[in-house]
């Protein structure tokens, strides 16, 4: 069963979800067409305990379930929900426990649905799961269930999943799969409409990010009068979820292969929407460059967050 239960808890006070909860429309993950909603669309809902009829647990472990589950925020009508409960990770695997919520007032089964494991402000990976396992889920209910992801599933290894903001998600069938170009409000402004569809271009000509993967990609780099070296950059987000960079380590090769700039860049929430690409200018002082400028070949470069 679930890790979380193997450890001891002194009070309730020590009893916590660690994950966050995410919800989406029933009528976009079932085929519920010809289904009316029979709810108020502002009702709040919350969902009664529902466990697994195969499982034979300790009454301990449900009343753990039961107290999580208890401490839940209610749903809005007609939603289904992913709430997760606990992650941990070994050598192969990344194990998450979660709810699965439904505040509909019918009976349902999800069949086959591909899950996306996010952090903070990335995917970590996504796999194919069949929710059939999950059982009949009574109306207005949440059952405990448990989440495999192995590291063929997953983005980065699984020593780099952060496990203290984390949550499951659902990849509904039928989403915008189109990568777009994003451009932030100063760029739009200031941009001229050749150069706007020069970006459009480029952008149509190079293999889109995996689900998932965020990619880096140079349009321009040049030295500026005061001997500044400045990077244009294409920021490519290929998952669903919107993301922001507060900090961004950046390291700058030349046509050689030798590191010429490196240092840190702080973004302020810099935000790259799902499934887009943002250009974004990063401008390295000279005392951040590690080769002479007048030795640094720019006919061809790349730039690169490093690699811990």
């Amino acid at each position: 069963m679930l890790s979380f239960f193997k450890r001891k808890k002194t009070n309730d006070e020590d009893i916590k979800s660690t994950g966050n909860e995410n919800a989406v429309s029933a009528k976009d993950l079932l085929n519920l067409e010809g289904v009316e909603s029979e709810g108020d669309p502002e009702e709040e809902v919350y969902t009664e305990l529902s466990i697994h009829p195969d499982w034979n647990i300790p009454q301990e472990q449900e009343y753990v379930f039961r107290f999580l589950n208890n401490e839940l925020s209610p749903l809005k009508a007609d939603e289904i929900s992913l709430s997760g409960i606990e992650i941990v990770k070994n050598e192969r695997q990344v194990v998450c426990s979660a709810f699965v919520r439904s505040s509909i007032n019918q009976t349902i089964e999800i069949g086959t649905t591909t899950l996306l494991l996010i952090g903070e402000n990335e995917v970590y990976g996504r796999k194919e799961f069949d929710l059939t396992k999950v059982g009949h889920i009574p109306p207005r209910s949440s059952r405990p269930f448990q989440f495999v992801f192995e590291q063929k599933d997953l983005y980065k290894p699984i020593s780099a999943i952060e496990t203290e903001i984390w949550g499951l998600a659902f990849q509904l069938q039928g989403e915008n799969q189109d990568h777009s170009l994003d451009l932030a409000e100063s760029w739009e402004r200031t941009l001229a409409d050749e150069d706007k569809e020069k970006l459009r271009n480029m952008l149509a000509s190079i293999t889109p990010p995996k689900p998932g993967e965020i990619q880096f990609v140079g349009i321009q780099s040049k030295f500026m009068d005061n001997g500044k070296l400045q990077v244009s950059i294409l920021i490519q987000n290929g998952s669903q979820q919107n993301i922001k960079l507060q900090q961004l380590p950046l390291v700058v090769e030349d046509a050689s292969g030798d590191i010429v700039a490196q240092g840190g860049f702080v973004l302020e929430d810099l935000e790259i929407k799902a499934n887009t690409s943002k250009p974004w200018n990063f401008v390295f002082p000279t005392t951040l460059l590690t080769k002479d400028p007048s030795e640094i070949d720019l006919s061809q470069w790349r730039a690169y967050p490093p690699q811990e």
